[in-house]
């Protein structure tokens, strides 16, 4: 059995220890293009983010498309140089927790609200516009509070989760957790808000349903990923 050599951040190496050669190198370009494409991602959402939401908007309006081009190229050159000075000496603290997991758990401050958001608003004639404006403020508080303050002030186990030590003296709760309780109770504070509200809302989204239509084939596939992601959840949880 492989040792883990630096605890968890040698998990990944280990595991490639039992695979042969050519899928070593598959598995490790697999990676690679993993983590280049959401670099990519990324760069190219801070780019059309500030280029076009706020330099275009605010900065010079009407500007031509080789302008808007040139800002956003040095956009994308300075947020770089940014991640660069942040991450030189460690100033946010990644490498205690790791890159993916520090991204995956500072994304969820802001994921839950945006996503109760958009999955009522396609779906839920009767959202209105408050109770989405109201759902990213409060997917974002809830989220503060469980990741920051529940385990101090709600106890470390009940029956919402279970806080687990994060080696500094404290105890946190796993931050799949957090977004799934902050993505709960923002969809029920939408939920109440919007029932207030007109049973439809005049200015809901058009959802065509023909575009969720799929083959029998595709369906079942998408069924039995399902079970399977379930039944890990169940088994590990």
């Amino acid at each position: 059995m492989p040792q883990l050599v630096g605890g968890k951040d040698g998990a990944y190496s280990a595991m490639l220890t039992f695979l042969p050669t050519g899928l070593k190198g598959l598995s490790v370009a697999a990676l690679t293009a993993a983590i280049v494409a959401s670099l990519a991602g990324k760069v190219n959402s801070i780019s059309t983010i500030f280029t076009l939401d706020i330099y275009a908007k605010y900065f010079k309006k009407g500007s031509e498309e080789k302008t808007l081009l040139f800002v956003g190229r040095t956009t994308v050159f300075v947020g770089m140089i940014l991640a660069v000075l942040f991450t030189w000496n460690d100033l946010l603290g990644i490498g205690g927790v790791g890159g993916f997991t520090y991204i995956q758990k500072y994304t969820g401050f802001i994921s839950p609200g945006v996503f109760a958001m958009f999955f009522l608003g396609m779906f839920w004639k009767r959202t209105t516009g408050s109770a989405a404006i109201a759902g990213v403020l409060a997917g974002f508080i809830f989220s503060v509070f469980f990741n920051e303050f529940a385990p101090a002030l709600l106890g470390n186990e009940n029956i919402l989760y279970t806080a687990y030590p994060n080696g500094n003296g404290g105890f946190e709760i796993p931050f799949h957790i957090c977004m799934g309780l902050s993505f709960g109770f923002t969809m029920v504070i939408m939920i109440v808000m919007s029932l207030a509200g007109p049973k439809i809302n005049p200015k809901a989204f058009e959802l065509d349903s023909s575009m969720f239509k799929v083959k029998p084939s595709t369906l079942a596939l998408i069924v039995l990923t399902l079970l399977i992601i379930t039944a890990l959840y169940v088994k590990f949880w």
